[in-house]
């Protein structure tokens, strides 16, 4: 799409409509299963039309993965240094079922990124996620030190949350096929509270 004017209301319109439309796609498929014909369709466009915003699959994806990461961040640049140890980490763990809960989409769209990779968010994750991770793991081994959470390896610790939350999303027709007319998130809430308090309580 030309850049040298700001876009019509029709074109944020329809610029939306594909990376929503993506978003379904390539969550259902991956990058490698999805299709430019598949994303137009879903979207309601012609290709043609598409390819006017965004010229490959390429670029629509590179386009929701970096909005992706920043969200997926955020709930860890949230745990804060300074508050209860172990109502922050039980705050983190919280945030991250409820982003499995209202953005399953999303945590479909990375675990398949993750899974072919990680090709385009490669160098984020050995940089940006790394150096986040990193800093929140002095955090944690200072309250280690400090004798308020039990002594666990701390990386490990970071694994398991996310392994434990995202999997409702990543898996969730596993989970719903087991479960049947259950809400999964009715119970996953307080078993992760249950889980990590007994884990982390010195």
């Amino acid at each position: 799409m030309p850049k040298d004017r700001a876009p019509t209301r029709i074109q944020k319109k329809n610029r939306a409509a594909i990376l929503e439309a993506a978003l379904n796609v390539f969550s259902a498929h991956g990058f490698r299963g999805a299709t430019v014909d598949q994303i137009a369709a879903e979207a309601g466009l012609s290709k043609p039309n598409l390819l006017y915003y965004f010229p490959s699959k390429e670029a629509i994806h590179t386009e929701l993965l970096s909005g992706l990461l920043d969200t997926w961040l955020a709930p860890l640049h949230d745990l804060d240094e300074d508050g209860d140890p172990m109502e922050e980490i039980l705050a983190y763990i919280q945030r991250k079922l409820q982003m499995s809960q209202e953005l399953p989409r999303e945590s479909r769209l990375f675990a398949n990124e993750l899974v072919q990779g990680a090709p385009r968010i490669h160098e984020a994750l050995s940089n940006d996620l790394k150096e986040l991770v990193d800093d929140k793991v002095t955090t944690l081994t200072r309250w280690m030190d400090q004798g308020k959470i039990a002594r666990v390896h701390p990386y490990h610790l970071m694994f398991s949350i996310w392994a434990l939350t995202q999997h409702y999303a990543d898996f969730e027709v596993q989970v719903r096929a087991i479960l049947g007319e259950e809400d999964p998130f009715e119970g996953a809430d307080p078993f992760v509270d249950t889980l990590y308090r007994k884990l982390l309580t010195p």
